[in-house]
């Protein structure tokens, strides 16, 4: 596997080895031997599955602690832009973010740990979002941030996306509760 590493520490995007032939081909998404080897040492306790339209934005989402959660995200049909905003209050890299087409054409999977808000919009019909959590869904931890908020001015190239009331009513940036 080859891993690119970002200027916001704790980012990661994992392109996995795949092997194909004139079946098809086959790819570890996983494999916790070979992730310790490149310094990710995690263990997962909750996979999840998401299905969104085309134009779906979800986000920006967050579970505060003691329940934070890591993602290890993939798609397993279309393309989404993947967005992990930086909330860890004493980080040089505080309020940044980074953004990632992940697809199931490029196979690739983006690291967030704890500590960041998680969003993506979806960028082709049917589009299956797959992750693996570090930490257990907890209602009451879970938490946002507007995913248009003006101080993180997050790059979308997306005009009019479909957006829960939810998701709408979230705090702005500099407003949101952080207990990171």
């Amino acid at each position: 596997m080859n891993i690119k590493t970002y200027s916001i520490d704790g980012l990661m995007l994992i392109e996995p080895r795949i092997f194909e032939d004139d079946r098809g081909y086959f790819f570890e998404s996983f494999n916790s031997d070979a992730f310790k080897e490149n310094g990710i040492d995690l263990t997962f306790v909750q996979d999840n599955e998401s299905q969104s339209s085309k134009g779906v934005l979800r986000g920006l989402h967050f579970q505060n602690p003691p329940f934070e959660q890591g993602k290890l995200v993939r798609v397993g049909s279309g393309s989404i832009l993947d967005v992990a905003v930086d909330i860890r209050k004493n980080s040089k890299t505080y309020g940044q973010y980074e953004s990632v087409v992940l697809s199931d054409n490029n196979k690739l999977m983006f690291w967030i740990p704890p500590g960041f808000a998680h969003g993506f919009l979806a960028l082709e019909e049917d589009t299956k979002l797959l992750y693996k959590c570090t930490n257990v869904y907890n209602k009451q931890s879970e938490s946002g941030i507007k995913w248009d908020d003006k101080e993180l001015n997050i790059d979308w190239n997306y005009e009019s996306p479909l957006v829960s009331t939810k998701d709408r009513e979230l705090a702005d940036f500099n407003s949101f509760v952080n207990l990171f």
